[in-house]
């Protein structure tokens, strides 16, 4: 059985409000799905940080690191996909419809010991999805149709 064998794995979702934490805490951005969208994830895909591309309503595609589990360090209680958009947005999108391919896995989920050392992970995360992205075989899923597919839908493929 392959650990990965549900990649790429496509999903579409409302952006809601999550725990705050992101841009508050961290200066690092997260968009949030829904718990309906988190429930839809296949349950044996393995919590930890993934990296693949993003696209909000119907913009421009864009590099992602997408967390997915129980953020160990904040002690979650319910399960997030938690996705930073490596990109300066000016304002938040909130409601908007948010499309992402998840490509490729970077680690699995891990406590720190404190909230620099878990900035200084989600940094080295962050470059190592800009190299990996810049593979042939993940820069080609940037222009999936997926991403040019009408607004409003929130079902998820593989």
């Amino acid at each position: 059985m392959r650990l990965f064998r549900h990649l790429p794995y496509f999903c579409r979702g409302e952006v809601v409000k999550g725990f705050g934490r992101g841009s508050k805490e961290l200066g690092i951005p997260t968009a949030n799905f829904s718990e309906q969208v988190v429930e839809s994830f296949p349950s044996d895909m393995s919590t930890g940080i993934y990296y693949g591309w993003a696209c909000v309503g119907n913009g421009d595609v864009h590099k992602m690191v997408v967390s997915i589990g129980w953020n160990p360090f904040y002690k979650n209680i319910k399960k997030s996909v938690e996705t930073h958009i490596i990109h300066t947005f000016k304002d938040d999108f909130y409601g908007e419809i948010l499309s992402i391919v998840i490509t490729g896995y970077i680690r699995p989920e891990k406590n720190f010991d404190s909230v620099e050392a878990l900035i200084s992970a989600i940094q080295e995360d962050i470059e190592e999805a800009k190299r990996q992205l810049d593979l042939p075989e993940h820069l080609k899923l940037k222009e999936d149709n997926f991403f040019r597919l009408p607004e409003g839908k929130t079902v998820n493929k593989q």
